[in-house]
């Protein structure tokens, strides 16, 4: 016979062995792809269009939809390409973090990138520059340091360094030296088919990379090299590097490459994944 005291012990028992119900799931955030970010930001405001970076529309997608949250972009521009205007608000957003010069040129850098998806996505594959040293005199960070070492251990030979990053004032450089990602490397000594040979494997490793004569500028010869996504770039460097994936010389009159040809076109992180 069940008494009130019988059912409210069975009740009791009945609590103690429920299982909770579990809370409502957290939606994990989406994921940005950095590298695809940053390519797109070097290739797309290069284009003579509005053509999207293959893998990188849904990576520019949230970069742009934070930045309209916050009014910089434009309705108009939440397009996936990641365009001057893109640039533009994104170096706004710098700026509002409080940084200057080389820091806000709208190329995104990693802690930038991470601020202003703050709840809205976390970044994947993220790049960094890594830290400024001296190398045979001049001055790179250490993500172009490691990009020449394996260029040269393909090579079998080590090359001569003219003029490294962060080094301004020289006019014929048209700034593309103020930042990182960018060399001038001695020919000198080498034969034609040699210098080409410098050419591609620089290229390999993730490097635009031109022999420059003196028929094109106030020159002598020389190869000058951008690291690719180099998240330090000047903007003059972002467009060598911008070109030089659309097929194009790297000098103001945007010629045909006239380097050797590469495929496919890899930055120094996606070189290293197939080592």
């Amino acid at each position: 016979m069940l008494t009130r005291r019988n059912l409210l012990v069975a009740a009791g028992a009945a609590v103690v062995g429920a299982v909770p119900l579990a809370g409502p799931a957290t939606a994990a955030l989406p994921q940005l792809d950095m590298e695809a970010l940053i390519k797109a930001a070097q290739i797309d405001p290069r284009r003579p269009d509005t053509a999207l970076t293959e893998g990188a529309k849904d990576s520019v997608l949230l970069v742009e939809r934070a930045l309209q949250a916050r009014g910089l972009l434009s309705s108009a521009y939440v397009d996936g390409h990641f365009g001057t205007s893109t640039i533009t608000a994104y170096a706004a957003y710098q700026r509002s973090l409080g940084y200057t010069g080389l820091d806000a040129t709208g190329l995104p850098g990693p802690s930038s990138l991470r601020s202003l998806g703050e709840g809205r996505y976390t970044v994947v594959r993220a790049i960094s520059p890594g830290s400024v040293v001296t190398l045979r005199g001049v001055q790179v960070n250490t993500r172009t340091r490691s990009m020449l070492f394996e260029a040269e251990r393909l090579l079998g030979r080590q090359l001569g360094i003219t003029q490294g990053s962060y080094s301004s004032g020289v006019g014929a450089s048209a700034g593309t030296h103020d930042g990182g990602g960018a060399l001038d490397l001695s020919v000198s000594g080498l034969s034609s088919a040699v210098r080409t040979d410098v050419l591609r494997r620089l290229r390999t490793v993730g490097f635009a990379a031109w022999l420059r004569t003196p028929a094109q500028g106030d020159w002598g010869y020389h190869i000058h090299a951008i690291a690719l996504s180099d998240t330090d770039q000047s903007t003059g460097a972002q467009n060598q590097a911008g070109d030089y994936y659309l097929g194009r010389n790297g000098l103001a009159n945007r010629g045909v490459d006239d380097g050797p040809a590469v495929s496919p076109k890899r930055t120094w992180e996606e070189y290293q994944r197939t080592l």
